[in-house]
């Protein structure tokens, strides 16, 4: 059980901070207040399984993936953190008089609700380039044959789940959160957090051009 233990809360301590889903949930629930609290405890679901898949598949076959399409770690960190910024600004941009017309006008249905969650909700905002450079990195690092694998494999699940249940758990229960604490208090909260999404984004790309910048000595070799 101790080496089970160690790969579960080697998950949980790298990506949870990466991931989290509380300082998330206001972004969540501004990009998601013209939904109604069971199509967003929907949502919720579909997001935290969403997770699970691209955690899961980042730590196990990330590399691979990389390696098939000739895509260095770096250049996933500088696209992701481009994605991100984009993300977090149309966010920060967003005005309090577009958030009531879309709450007039938008119309629901399934479709929708699938879309939206993967794209934004799950990639990039709840699962973005960090989660899924560090979950491919600490893949990358595992053992991948013999019977030591069978502890990273179940650790890797096992945190997985956990961290999607309190993505869950944050984000079906964002509009409480927000009532507890008042809608000014709410809109600080997520303008911080649009504004916090695109200084990591810019940290990530920053950290890719770092690296890319570095295997140019190696490259003109």
């Amino acid at each position: 059980m101790g080496p089970l233990i160690k790969s579960t809360l080697l998950i949980l301590t790298a990506l949870f901070p990466i991931v989290n889903p509380l300082g998330s949930a206001p972004l969540f629930l501004s990009l998601t207040h013209y939904y109604s609290a069971e199509e967003r405890k929907i949502l919720s679901r579909r997001i935290a399984l969403n997770s699970i898949v691209l955690l899961v598949v980042s730590y196990f076959i990330g590399t691979h993936i990389l390696t098939f399409f000739g895509i260095s770690l770096p250049v996933v960190q500088v696209g992701g953190g481009l994605v991100l910024v984009s993300t977090g600004w149309a966010m920060l941009k967003q005005k309090d008089e577009d958030r009531t017309k879309s709450e007039v006008h938008r119309t629901v249905n399934v479709e929708d609700l699938s879309r939206q969650a993967f794209y934004p909700l799950t990639l990039p905002l709840t699962v973005g380039p960090g989660s899924i450079s560090v979950a491919i990195t600490l893949g990358a690092n595992e053992p991948h044959a013999g019977h030591h694998f069978i502890y990273p494999i179940t650790g890797a699940v096992m945190g997985s789940v956990l961290i999607a249940a309190s993505v869950y758990l944050c984000y079906a229960f964002a509009d409480r959160l927000a009532r507890a604490l008042g809608e000014t208090a709410m809109n600080v909260i997520m303008r911080l957090s649009s504004f916090l999404i695109v200084c990591i984004g810019v940290q990530i790309i920053w950290n890719g051009v770092s690296a890319l910048l570095k295997s140019l000595p190696e490259v003109a070799h």
